[in-house]
């Protein structure tokens, strides 16, 4: 027997004298983690139904998560370690790794920095980041400083169009606004949301004479939550496309410097190009970095870039007639009251998993202008409980790589079969069910008036 064997063999032993102590679960979880990092989360998770504020047994669980491949999963614990002030070197690292792996570059980049702050250093991650400096960054320049630095953070990309005029230069790196051509037609399923989304943001700019008599004008905001990959951002756009409305996705990398007072220019700037393109639909992904609760916040700046967001949707300064702001996020219990105050976020969408029509559904839109013969979608949908549509996706696109080698063999097209896509979905595992695990303690403590009651039909 090997002393890896014989350690996990005593901690084990260890653990079933003292099954409560959160130190020896975690020690276990790490000598198992390595060879079996599926039953290193059983022990985590079992080690957190005892003791579900533990920080080291969270940050082994984003590790288990991370070496089986759950990035989603592992960011949402991330976020809420980094929330709870459970952050450090350590959380700051494994945020930049499982960034970088999920590939989303930028953000890895900002929180390995914020590693580095911390005194944390690795090399290989620096290279693969592109090899960023260790030394810090250069003295600002003379108009910089006496600048305070302010908080940082970072976001997605924000995708553009490129049918609209570039960006002038005063406004620097701001993403544009473009017209998206997916409309609610390339959208499977949400039928509920899309007629609450037509009702607050369709009719009002297609029926403008008719809202301006009632003394409504074309604006406000919607804001959707729900597990990561139940498609709120591609909502979102064809929100936009359905309207013909421009459309100005906005990422947290966009409106978040380094000095402060220079996030909320950056926040005024992007509101001042929807009000030019109006209509248009601005639109946050990830809000609750940029709306988080003030009680929560250890810095000013943070403060000061919520009262700016919120005077921006009041319109303080100009008009919002026709611009609609969307906003989504994965943790709505993160944002601050103040922006489910009427006229702003007035309406609050939970987007879930698709039911089973949705299922078929969204089979079908991924399934369009492939080659494939008669596809039972109905029966696909029925062995598909509890996917996302990116799950979906992802399933889809395995069936294709594969289905592309037999091609290849062939010299032509060789078209999916209900098989194919079969074999394909029972290589996927549902990523959703991790969300709802997270979101199962705001469900049922800290649902004042209701406003997570959607969720509920959804908890396992």
């Amino acid at each position: 027997m090997t002393d890896s064997s014989d350690r996990i063999r005593a901690l084990r032993a260890a653990v079933g004298v003292a099954p409560e102590d959160a130190e020896l679960r975690r020690m276990l979880a790490d000598a198992l983690l390595a060879a079996d990092p599926a039953a290193a989360e059983a022990e985590l998770r079992e080690g957190l139904r005892a003791a579900p504020e533990d920080a080291g047994l969270r940050r082994g669980l984003v590790r288990a998560f991370h070496r089986q491949g759950k990035l989603s999963a592992a960011l949402v614990v991330l976020e809420d370690l980094l929330r709870a002030g459970d952050g450090g070197a350590e959380v700051h690292l494994l945020h930049a790794r499982v960034l970088l792996d999920a590939g989303d570059v930028e953000r890895a980049r900002l929180a390995f920095r914020e590693a580095r702050a911390e005194g944390a250093e690795d090399v290989e991650l620096a290279a693969r980041l592109g090899g960023a400096p260790s030394a810090p960054p250069p003295a600002p320049a003379a108009e910089e400083r006496g600048r305070v630095p302010a908080d940082v953070a970072g976001g997605e990309e924000a995708e553009e169009d490129d049918d609209w005029e570039d960006a002038d230069p005063a406004a620097g790196a701001a993403p544009r606004p473009g017209k998206p051509r997916a409309t609610f037609a390339d959208v499977g399923g949400m039928e509920g949301l899309k007629e609450e989304i037509r009702r607050k943001i369709i009719h009002p700019l297609t029926h403008p004479e008719l809202y301006r008599a009632y003394g409504k004008s074309a604006g406000g905001g919607i804001l959707m939550y729900g597990p990561p990959g139940c498609g709120k951002t591609y909502l979102a756009r064809a929100t936009a496309g359905e309207a013909k409305a421009a459309f100005l996705s906005v990422g947290i990398h966009e409106v978040l410097a380094m000095w402060m007072g220079e996030s909320e220019q950056n926040l005024n700037r992007l509101f001042e190009r929807a009000r030019a393109a109006a209509p248009c639909v601005l639109f946050f992904d990830e809000v609750d970095a940029l709306a988080a609760r003030r009680a929560d916040l250890r810095t000013s700046g943070g403060r000061t870039l919520i009262n700016q967001f919120l005077a921006e949707m009041d319109g303080v300064q100009a008009s919002n007639e026709g611009v609609l702001v969307l906003a989504a996020t994965n943790a709505p219990w993160h944002l601050d009251p103040a922006f489910r105050r009427p006229g702003r976020f007035d309406r609050v969408l939970f987007v879930p998993p698709p039911d089973e029509a949705a299922r078929a559904a969204i089979l079908r839109v991924l399934c369009r202008n492939r080659p494939v013969e008669e596809v039972d979608y109905g029966k696909l949908a029925r062995h598909t409980d509890g996917f996302s549509g990116a799950d979906l996706n992802a399933a889809v696109e395995l069936a294709v790589e594969r289905k592309l080698e037999a091609a290849i063999r062939a010299g032509r097209p060789v078209p999916l079969t209900t098989a194919d896509l079969g074999q394909a979905v029972k290589s996927i595992r549902p990523t959703a069910g991790e969300w709802f695990a997270t979101a199962r303690n705001y469900v049922t403590y800290a649902n004042e008036g209701g406003q997570y009651d959607d969720v509920k039909p959804y908890l396992p």
